[in-house]
């Protein structure tokens, strides 16, 4: 297949992955980011820590965990069962999951940090007004942690964009299936193929920055708005 066909898939995918994967996150980070941001037990810092673990284990013993997990020996493998299938890993749909799991605490804490700045008045005031806690959530704090909500998609998306080491383990280098930009990149400088490594490497460096950029001018002004 010629390397612009390769390259095409792969950016294809990717961006499927990416998308996917932080709609899902925006979906489930945001109940527990909720739930994390209100008083409650101490107990709760621990379940933040569980979620935060991606942020300082090494890609490869994640990736391991989730290659048993995701196998036919595992969870993914009763559940690729249901569909037919004898296994999870090296899969797009284990792709995603992986990549749920990777990049959730890049979601969730941006958002569960929006949720902490909101403070308890706005929600005690909408209390004595007759809003229920439902009301209380859409009206006061989803449009007031807006801020949190945008970046938390935005690293989401762009740390699954960049994501190497675990997608590698659990999803190999299958074209079409599981071969994202990061390892088709591994895979043309591997082969000594350098033209398609640059250009697919300089377009991540470039994506990278326009990101930072970005995100930097939001939070600045937000500061100044406020």
């Amino acid at each position: 297949m010629p390397a612009s066909s390769e390259i095409s898939s792969a950016i294809a995918l990717t961006l499927e992955l990416a998308s996917i994967t932080t709609l899902v996150l925006l979906l489930v980070g945001t109940p527990i980011a909720w739930w994390l941001s209100r008083p409650g037990p101490w107990w709760k810092e621990a379940v933040a820590a569980v979620i935060a673990l991606p942020l300082v284990l090494p890609p490869t013993v994640l990736g391991f965990y989730l290659l048993l997990a995701l196998g036919p020996e595992g969870p993914g493998g009763w559940l690729a069962s249901l569909i037919g299938e004898r296994s999870l890993a090296f899969t797009f749909e284990g792709l995603v999951i992986g990549s749920v799991i990777y990049s959730m605490p890049f979601v969730v804490q941006p958002i569960r940090n929006a949720f902490e700045a909101i403070g308890e008045r706005p929600f005690e005031v909408a209390s004595t007004l007759g809003a229920s806690p439902w009301d209380s959530f859409w009206r006061v704090a989803f449009p007031l942690a807006r801020t949190g909500f945008i970046t938390g998609a935005v690293l989401g998306f762009t740390h699954t964009v960049g994501e190497f080491g675990v997608v590698l383990m659990i999803g190999g280098n299958i074209l079409g299936e599981t071969k994202v930009l990061s390892v088709a990149i591994y895979d043309y400088v591997e082969t000594l193929q350098w033209a398609p490594a640059h250009l697919l490497a300089g377009g991540m460096l470039a994506f990278s920055f326009i990101v930072i950029f970005a995100v930097t001018l939001l939070g600045r002004r937000t500061r100044t708005a406020t």
